[in-house]
């Protein structure tokens, strides 16, 4: 079975001689987000590309739940042939495994890093009805009404969740978080009016505010975004180190054969170079960055582990 599972590795890579040996499949890309979210987008648009530059089926299997740690479990057992790989961010591969006591898979020995292409700010969003003109009358209110302010996010370990932690433990606020299945139905709880607030990435919340449904009063990026120069940062709002930035790019299981690896990142960079995708992308809000080679990408993730695990555990912020 092993040498099958190569074979048909190989098969992946190479001419169409072999390709007619072993027949292709789907390439499965799991996405620990919902359908609808930043990672959904951006897996669904390079897989699109993907298909057509491989010639092969490329599915994109939503697996939302218990912060990506279902959907990493799923990828991490799988066979390292190619046919499997994933969407994956700081919230998969740092954030998880210090909120999670058993997250299920390690986010170094279990994967092989491919690239990363991107990253995205959050935007603390709320009602327009909501009286508070910025970051700093949020907190406020929070001190005089201590623990009735809640805040939603597409689910635990997300950055949504993270961002709302980190504002509440800088703030010295006490606030409640409300996990949705996923960014469009916690995005909708604050249109709705059901929670005081979220935090969620640009490209999901772009039009929402661009239309007027819900309010931008901070960015938790350290800088500004170009998407909305107007608001400012929670560091500039008083809270002073605030960044939290999620960055986004693709792995596959550990131990993936060299010339599938090479084949995988080649196609991902041409697809990232290709100015109607960068275009579509960056319209809806994404900062690409200049694709990593897989050993550049496993020392970000090492890094991010080294940054993101103290940061989390000194908050406080568990999910298990």
């Amino acid at each position: 079975m092993k040498r099958l599972a190569a074979l048909l590795a190989v098969s992946f890579i190479a001419g169409a001689a072999t390709a007619q040996t072993y027949p292709s499949k789907p390439i499965t890309l799991v996405v620990p987000l919902a359908i609808g979210s930043t990672a959904d987008i951006v897996s669904r648009t390079v897989g699109a590309e993907l298909a057509k530059n491989l010639g092969q089926p490329v599915i994109v299997d939503n697996r939302p739940g218990a912060g990506g740690t279902i959907a990493m479990q799923q990828v991490a057992r799988a066979a390292p042939d190619g046919y499997t790989i994933a969407f994956a961010s700081n919230g998969t591969h740092a954030i998880n495994i210090a909120l999670y006591s058993k997250p299920g898979y390690d986010p170094v020995k279990d994967f092989t890093p491919i690239t990363a292409i991107g990253e995205v700010s959050n935007i603390m969003i709320v009602h327009p009805s909501n009286p508070a003109k910025n970051a700093q009358e949020v907190i406020a209110l929070a001190k005089a009404k201590p623990g009735t302010l809640t805040f939603s996010s597409g689910g635990n370990g997300t950055s949504h969740h993270l961002s709302g932690v980190l504002f509440a433990s800088m703030a010295g606020i006490d606030t409640v978080h409300v996990p949705y299945r996923g960014a469009p139905q916690g995005i909708t709880a604050v249109m709705a009016n059901e929670v005081t607030m979220g935090f969620f990435n640009t490209p999901t919340v772009i039009s929402q505010i661009r239309d007027g449904r819900v309010k931008a009063l901070a960015v938790t990026s350290k800088a500004r975004t170009p998407y909305f120069p107007a608001v400012p940062t929670l560091d500039e709002s008083g809270l002073k180190g605030y960044d939290v930035t999620a960055w986004f790019g693709f792995v596959g299981p550990a131990g993936m054969p060299a010339p599938v690896l090479d084949r995988l990142y080649g196609e991902i960079v041409k697809i990232m170079k290709d100015p109607a995708v960068r275009e579509k992308l960056t319209n809806q809000g994404f900062e690409l960055m200049p694709q990593m080679p897989p050993a550049e990408f496993g020392a970000l993730i090492q890094a991010e582990l080294a940054k993101w695990v103290p940061i989390v555990r000194s908050s406080g912020a568990k999910v298990d």
